[in-house]
């Protein structure tokens, strides 16, 4: 019952999620327009956030690197550099602050050893290939398999094998999004308790901080649902056909 509603219902929910993540995206960056506009009122930039959080939690071989974007921050494990974009990194606004903060979140993640955040990185390499071919060789396999008319022959067979190989391939994929929720929300989680008890933000700009890093969190979710239900629909794909 549940793999023939994902297979007759699996595409439009598909095309739903896809609108849904186009609206949270354009919400995220809505709100941290809005928030970037609203300066802290102690004059912190993100870079002066990011080193005074970091030297206080006691990473001390982590670089804070300014680079180039909007909305491109990230902290790099491989590398222990925590790269501030264009928006965050100079600004003294309340959005580039949470920004900063929640790029420190991670940071100490990987300090700390946090399990979720290993578990994350020991899937890159499988995820990276995942996403790179999995839905195309599934595609392929779709295809070969004459899903359209049901045909049975040789192209049907190999086309059903293709098909698994790139679920298998688009699973690693979506595991790594599932995994990701955990490490992102936990991330955030970290920023704001840090803003408030360090008083890096005043109680009044706490909103702003919380909402830009909730409408971020939502971007994930969204991701991840849609990866999810992609990979659902494949399998009740290869699951009727086989």
């Amino acid at each position: 019952m549940f793999w023939d509603i994902m297979l007759y219902f699996g595409y439009p929910i598909s095309i739903g999620l896809v609108v849904l993540g186009a609206i949270v995206s354009a919400n995220c960056q809505r709100t941290f327009a809005k928030y970037s506009k609203q300066l802290a009122a102690n004059g912190m930039t993100g870079a002066m956030a990011a080193q005074r959080i970091l030297s206080a939690y006691g990473v001390n071989d982590v670089t804070i690197q300014h680079i180039s974007g909007n909305l491109t921050d990230n902290y790099s494990p491989k590398d222990k550099t925590l790269n501030l974009s264009d928006s965050v990194y100079a600004s003294s606004s309340i959005a580039a602050v949470g920004v900063a903060a929640h790029e420190c979140g991670h940071a100490i993640q990987h300090h700390v050893g946090f399990l979720p955040n290993k578990i994350r990185a020991l899937l890159v390499p499988a995820a990276n290939i995942g996403s790179k071919f999995g839905l195309s060789i599934a595609m392929i396999g779709v295809i070969l398999t004459g899903y359209l008319s049901y045909s049975d022959n040789g192209s049907s067979q190999l086309g059903l094998t293709l098909l698994n190989i790139g679920i298998i391939m688009y699973a690693a994929c979506v595991l790594f999004y599932l995994v990701t929720l955990p490490v992102e929300l936990d991330a955030s989680r970290r920023a704001l308790k840090i803003l408030k008890n360090d008083g890096l933000l005043a109680g009044s700009e706490m909103g702003g901080a919380r909402k830009v890093l909730s409408a971020a969190a939502m971007t994930y979710i969204a991701s991840a649902a849609s990866a999810l239900v992609m990979l659902l629909r494949l399998i009740a794909i290869s699951k009727r056909r086989d």
